[in-house]
Formats: structure tokens, sequence, C-alpha cells
């Protein structure tokens, strides 16, 4: 049976994953890709980052954006979430604020998901007080929607 989450249970699913596919349109065409994401449910908003290229670039000229994450459990139990907003940049220290923000969120899902305390955290962290930061951007929630396979 597949029912709709509530808007609870999509934001929880957001919570606890930090792998999504990020969908914007560039010359009128659709392009998904996976990205790292965290999901801050107080201020209704997902952090990301990048380097310069073809999405940023696209973002850039068309701010509408969604994401799609997804717990699949077994063929026939699963749930998925989709979030309808859109893309803006942050600068100098917020940006670096939501860099390290990203940086402890994701640290402690990896940790509480799969039980395994990150090393590799250090290349987010260590960005944050370099002066070459990579783009930090966030997708400002504007709609969400789920369902459930059980």
């Amino acid at each position: 049976m597949i029912r709709n989450l509530n808007r609870q249970q999509c934001s929880d699913v957001l919570e606890r994953n930090y792998i999504g596919y990020l969908s914007y349109i560039c010359n009128n065409r659709p392009f998904t890709i996976p990205i790292t994401y965290f999901y801050n449910q107080k201020e209704n908003h997902i952090i990301c980052y990048s380097g310069l290229g073809h999405k940023i670039k696209a973002m850039r000229k068309n701010i509408d954006v969604s994401l799609a994450v997804v717990d699949i459990y077994r063929a026939n139990k699963w749930e998925s979430v989709l979030v309808h907003g859109q893309y803006n940049e942050s600068n100098g220290s917020t940006a670096r604020n939501y860099l390290h923000e990203f940086s402890l969120g994701i640290k402690e899902i990896v940790l509480a998901k799969e039980n395994k305390d990150l090393d590799f955290i250090s290349e987010f962290s260590s960005k944050i007080y370099s002066d070459d930061i990579p783009i930090v951007f966030l997708i400002k929630v504007e709609e969400l929607t789920g369902k459930i396979r059980v």
C-alpha cells in the first residue's frame, strides 16, 4: 500500500539522510545529479555546496530547483520525499557559518545512521577557514511532498 507522508514525516526523512538528487533546468532541459545536503528543519532550508560549474551557473539563471530523497529498505518498503524550492547563494561569513553547520550535521547523521565517525569530515571543516571556500547555497523549501510504501 502506498500513502502520502505528512509534512513532519517528510521532514524526518530529510533529517536522517544526507544524499539526495538535485534537479535544475539548463537551456530548457532538466538535469538531475546526486548531491550531499544537510536539512535544517527549524530554518526550513537545505544547505549544499559546490565548486563553480554547470549546476551553479544554471541555478544562478533559474533559481527553481527540486531535491528528491529516498529511503529504500526493500523493494516493497520505501519512503520518498520531493522538495520544491529556490536556490539562494551565500557569501562571506554567512557562507562559512552554513558550511560549518553542514559539516557538523553530516558528521552527526553518518554517525547515527552508519555508526561511523568520519575522518574525511575535516575536508569540509578545513574549507571553512580557508580563503578558497566553495560556493555555499541554500534551497529555501517552498513545498514538501512524500510517499511511503508499506
